[in-house]
């Protein structure tokens, strides 16, 4: 899509099945027309050569569920504009990042050009990697791909399918028992309105009722099940307090509710 592109506003917002194509189609679209208005919203809290894991602000220098990466093939999935892979490099990785978004891919370019960081770019959906077998020695997520495909379990097992045996996937995505409370950083935020056992699909919906934007939910129990059967080893769960004196806001995470409501989880994961 081209640059400058609007930002989608949804005339309405509903929960209904979406499959594969029409969770893809859609989603390539949205993160094609917002990645201006995103990286104006939030490119100076992740900067250009950083890693932050979540909105709470938890960054791998501190956190370190990478583990030391120097020398290591990284590949990140749904990378944005691939600030964490930057970094990566900075450590000595060796790291490749891909996007279903051109649009962001673009900011990605903008990133290395910036930095003169020159990560290996690819555009691709989570559920159909081009990579070869057992070609990465470690992968990650902050945020991206898992709760924006149909199939999440098959983005389980391909991650598993292009890592060596003993590798490292690590992945952040909302906290599932978010999916039970509005999307509101403000006190109507605070109250449960939804089942946390409701696995329908989140849509938003153009004028004239065209999916814009799609987002899948998993239970932990749902995303437990996921990682061993793709072959992996849970190690941790790590569920990010909100940090004292942290008060930037980012879409429905708030310091009113992280001080009360985990609003993150990330899965470290190793493969058997």
């Amino acid at each position: 899509m081209a640059e400058g592109t609007d930002r989608y506003s949804p005339a309405d917002v509903t929960r209904r099945t979406a499959d594969a194509p029409s969770t893809v189609q859609p989603n390539r679209r949205w993160w094609d027309a917002d990645a201006d208005d995103y990286h104006a919203e939030h490119g100076g809290f992740l900067g250009v050569a950083d890693f932050v894991w979540s909105p709470e602000n938890l960054r791998e220098q501190d956190a370190r569920l990478l583990g030391d990466v120097d020398g290591l093939r990284v590949l990140e999935v749904g990378c944005g504009s691939a600030m964490c892979s930057r970094w990566l490099a900075t450590r000595g990785a060796r790291p490749v990042a891909f996007d279903i978004s051109a649009g962001m891919l673009r900011h990605a370019q903008r990133g290395a050009a910036q930095t003169g960081i020159d990560v290996p770019l690819v555009q691709a959906d989570a559920e159909h990697l081009p990579f070869a077998d057992a070609s990465f020695d470690l992968a990650f997520t902050a945020f991206g791909a898992v709760a924006f495909v149909a199939d999440s379990a098959r983005v389980m097992r391909e991650v598993a399918r292009v890592l060596r045996p003993g590798a490292r996937w690590v992945f952040a995505t909302t906290h599932p028992t978010r999916w039970a409370f509005p999307d509101d950083p403000g006190p109507g935020g605070l109250t449960a309105t939804m089942s946390y056992f409701d696995r329908t699909p989140y849509v938003e919906l153009d004028a004239e009722g065209v999916p814009t934007y799609v987002e899948h939910h998993r239970t932990f129990g749902d995303r437990v099940r996921e990682i061993a059967a793709a072959g992996f080893r849970l190690l941790d769960v790590v569920e990010p307090e909100w940090p004292a004196g942290h008060s930037q806001e980012w879409g429905q995470w708030s310091p009113l509710r992280g001080a009360l409501l985990p609003g993150t989880a990330i899965y470290v994961c190793e493969l058997s």
